[in-house]
């Protein structure tokens, strides 16, 4: 069972890379093997806490693969994903956003799951590593064409005053 945890700050807000992450419907457009998604439902509890239903479609050439999950969201600090439905026995990823002193963000990510298919899970071992290195490096450019640094906009602000 591949698993893969890393810690990585960047100079956005919390908030910034937060909504980033929770805009599933977005991933198509900058997430490599991302070929489609769809939100099914979505759900706002009393504790501010959401959850929404998600489809993705992931795809690599001819093969094409869409799996079922339950997204939930404790606003601007933790995102996790469930595994509902599709090719795999189980996923379990989470994305932590933790405020440093400068306001900066370090990120910190979980990915785990398994293929029920062997061939799929003996093909994604030896890939994995860098699959998961592309997938968050997307995440990462997506932010940077979105985002001023931080430190940029302190300078910015302090130019114009």
């Amino acid at each position: 069972m591949p698993t893969h945890a890393e810690k990585r700050h960047l100079p956005y807000t919390p908030e910034q890379l937060f909504d980033l992450v929770a805009q599933v419907e977005k991933y198509p457009a900058f997430l490599p093997w991302c070929i489609g998604s769809r939100i099914t439902k979505h759900e706002r509890h009393e504790s501010g806490e959401e959850v929404f239903y998600a489809d993705l479609v992931i795809g690599y050439k001819m093969a094409r693969e869409k799996f079922g999950s339950k997204v939930t969201l404790q606003p601007h600090s933790h995102i996790h994903v469930e595994y509902l439905s599709g090719p795999m026995k189980h996923l379990s990823n989470h994305w932590r956003f933790i405020r440093e002193p400068d306001g900066s963000c370090t990120i910190d990510f979980y990915v785990d799951f398994e293929f029920k298919n062997a061939l799929f899970q003996n093909l994604i071992e030896v890939f994995f590593n860098e699959a998961v290195k592309r997938m968050v490096n997307a995440f990462e450019e997506r932010a940077n064409a979105l985002y001023v640094p931080l430190d940029q906009e302190a300078l910015s602000s302090a130019s114009t005053s």
